[in-house]
């Protein structure tokens, strides 16, 4: 079993939409579990104060680290590792997801606010990763992507675990155009060779357009491909 923990402010946002589909039907068997633990129950004083104004000045608030610490002493052995979705991590990719599903755990913390002061992120050993060069309102939404990423790799979760083998990323290139039925459509016809039932053309067919497309769009992708 694949067992996710989220540290946020707000665990109402889970499970959310990973209770519907293939991953509410994975958790029903038992392929992977949520545990959501609430920030704010780690406050001590009546208000549940989480966060304090920077000190050095400036716009925003930061979580306090004694409130994630306790968090994260609390719900997690000292070996464990934690992650914190934040715009100045490490780029989270294809690699990152499949080392997690290797781990078979993953531990997250959402940001909020200015974030989570770094002392707690040193003392806790915490590993600082980025989805994007953009900004969320929180590392919920973050979350939801690193999770579905993670958990389509699981066994047993997608109906055919075939169907991962040729997505984009996964043997360095991006994916190739997909054609369905009709055979005509608005006068444009699906590529002859797709209909030849020719596997060996096909295949071809299909590596020429996802290195056509590769260079054409990720140009970095393309260079670390030419280097394998």
């Amino acid at each position: 079993m694949f067992q996710a923990k989220i540290f946020t402010l707000y665990p109402d946002f889970f499970p959310g939409i990973l209770k519907k589909g293939i991953y509410g039907r994975a958790m029903e068997k038992s392929l992977w579990s949520l545990d959501v633990i609430n920030l704010r129950n780690y406050a001590e004083d009546k208000h549940k104060t989480v966060d304090d104004t920077p000190y050095g000045g400036g716009e925003g608030m930061v979580i306090k680290p004694d409130i994630v610490a306790k968090a994260i002493d609390q719900n997690l052995n000292n070996d464990e590792k934690i992650i914190y979705l934040t715009p100045k991590g490490k780029s989270f990719n294809q690699n990152r997801a499949k080392n997690f599903l290797k781990d078979k755990k993953i531990n997250i913390i959402c940001g909020h606010f200015e974030g989570i002061d770094q002392r707690v992120i040193e003392t806790r050993g915490i590993e600082e990763i980025s989805i994007g060069d953009f900004i969320l309102s929180g590392g919920e939404t973050a979350a939801y992507v690193i999770l579905d990423s993670i958990l389509r790799l699981v066994p047993g979760v997608l109906g055919n675990e075939n169907s991962c083998k040729d997505e984009s990323f996964e043997n360095g290139l991006l994916e190739y155009p997909q054609y369905t039925k009709p055979q005509i459509w608005e006068k444009i016809a699906v590529p002859e060779v797709l209909l030849s039932g020719d596997h060996s053309k096909i295949k071809n067919w299909r590596l020429s357009q996802s290195e056509a497309i590769t260079r054409h769009r990720r140009p970095d992708l393309w260079q670390k491909y030419k280097k394998n």
